[in-house]
């Protein structure tokens, strides 16, 4: 037979009988039946044939291959096979740089890799570090106390020094109570969860430092930026959060900023930031870790600063480890807020609190701060004589106000890539240490940090630091950055 001819005849043999089955089904007798008054159509019937074909299909058990267990054989190859996800990101060659190693105290002068250099890289502020009442109020607390707690707070880890500090801290800002972190950063990222929860609305500088913005994600409330130390943006931010969200009213609401931006150096305008919450109903959450101890005529802060009563802040935070020397943090206000943070912070209570000596160095400080307030016009001085003195120069901008002790220069042309500005800003700062002694420091960033502010140099301005100081640090800076940027 000619299979040629064969395969069509067959196909067509097939459709005969197809429709022929479909033929009888329309014609059988029972097909134009009348059930009920319903004529009982061809379509019908084999719509309803179909329709118990399905019940009975989906009645059935599925398959399921029959389990046999997998032979060694199998199981090697199978482990062969499989890659763990990585524990840790991909590590990098940036990531794997050492910084500068110190051989002395963090002071005002340094020995750094072996040389001596002048120190623009740490927040000593008013210059305590060494200072003899900070030294000897150390020395007596290690011998009365040792050297920690080795409890939390709520555990017996409260010693008599914690109290006497936290009653100090609370005195010398005039407010109603404070409580003691052991850490700073924890300070912030344990704060603002305790108070901000899921549903809660809260409207942040889009400069904030890594502290805030982790606790910020781990209040899980919900986030909003504005542009950085812009109260144009911040107005209409509120204005568009409480008009658009009906359950704005309902919710509670806090506006998140600085007093001094660490990656900036600028100053928040706290008397435009009050003037908005009230008009908005907002709280206040207000980080003072670079302006505690250094603005204001007394050093108490931003609110001196603006002259703004300390009442209208709602929250105010700071670290400890810049103009007091020590180490730790605080959170001062009403006894409810801190009542509460002595409950439900974490950072306070599952922490091993701080240790006595550093609560004794930091009562030590606020003292020498009261009794000295030329401290703080010292501060304020060199603080303008560096900004002033870095005006023009080559390449760089004055990114920071000029009374923040935190100086900082950004980039005046990005090169069009974050890493490659980081990059640039490293060499001239490597570059500055090398060949004049200045060590400085570059705004460099965690990988978990989300500020997307240009980053720059960062210089730490002190009350201890000279003319000559000032004067070489200008010079030095001003030297390189011309070759840098004509190179």
């Amino acid at each position: 037979m000619d299979l040629a001819n064969y395969v069509p005849s067959a196909f067509t043999s097939l459709l005969n009988n197809a429709s022929e089955l479909i033929t009888f089904a329309y014609d059988v007798p029972f097909a134009r039946a009348v059930v009920f008054g319903v004529h009982i159509g061809g379509h019908l019937f084999v719509e309803g044939l179909l329709l118990v074909v399905i019940i009975f299909l989906l009645s059935q058990k599925s398959y399921k291959p029959p389990k046999r267990p997998l032979t060694t054989k199998e199981i090697d190859e199978l482990c062969d096979e499989w890659v763990p996800e990585s524990l840790i990101p991909p590590v990098t060659e940036e990531m794997k740089k050492e910084g500068p190693v110190l051989s002395s105290a963090a002071g005002p002068h340094i020995i750094i890799n072996g040389k001596e250099a002048v120190n623009f890289a740490s927040a000593n502020y008013l210059g305590l570090m060494d200072h003899k009442k900070l030294l000897d109020s150390c020395t007596s607390s290690l011998e009365k106390y040792g050297v920690g707690s080795c409890g939390p707070r709520q555990f017996y880890g409260t010693i008599d020094v914690h109290l006497d500090c936290e009653t100090r801290i609370a005195e010398f800002l005039g407010t109603p109570d404070s409580i003691l972190y052991s850490y700073g950063l924890s300070t912030m990222f344990s704060a603002i969860p305790a108070f901000c929860k899921k549903g809660d609305l809260i409207i942040v500088d889009e400069g904030v430092h890594w502290g805030i913005q982790n606790g910020l994600y781990l209040s899980r409330s919900t986030i909003v930026y504005f542009k950085h130390n812009d109260m144009q943006s911040l107005q209409s931010t509120l204005e568009k959060v409480t008009q658009d969200n009906k359950r704005a009213k309902k919710l509670r609401r806090y506006i998140v900023v600085e007093a001094v931006y660490q990656n900036s150096g600028q100053i928040a305008p706290l008397d435009e930031i009050i003037q908005l919450k009230e008009k908005y109903k907002f709280r206040v959450l207000l980080d003072e870790s670079n302006s505690f101890g250094v603005l204001g005529k007394s050093g108490r802060g931003l609110t001196e600063h603006y002259d703004v009563p300390i009442d209208k802040i709602d929250i105010i935070t700071a670290a400890m480890g810049h103009a007091l020397a020590s180490e730790g943090g605080f959170c001062t206000g009403s006894h409810r807020v801190i009542d509460h943070q002595r409950l439900s912070s974490s950072g306070y209570v599952f922490s091993a609190s701080l240790p006595p000596y550093l609560a004794s160095a930091a009562i030590a400080a606020i003292d020498v701060i009261e009794e000295n307030p030329q401290l703080i016009t010292k501060l304020r001085d060199n603080s303008k004589t560096l900004s002033t003195g870095l005006l023009g120069i080559q390449g760089l901008e004055l990114a920071s106000d000029i009374m923040s002790p935190l100086v900082f220069l950004r980039l005046k042309k990005s090169t069009g890539s974050l890493k490659s500005d980081l990059q640039l800003l490293e060499d001239l700062a490597d570059r500055v240490l090398k060949e004049h002694g200045v060590f400085v420091t570059t705004s460099k960033r965690s990988f978990v940090d989300k500020c997307n502010l240009p980053v720059g140099i960062r210089i730490y301005v002190s009350a201890a630091h000279t003319e000559s100081d000032l004067q070489k640090a200008c010079e030095s800076l001003k030297s390189v950055a011309a070759s840098v940027f004509t190179d």
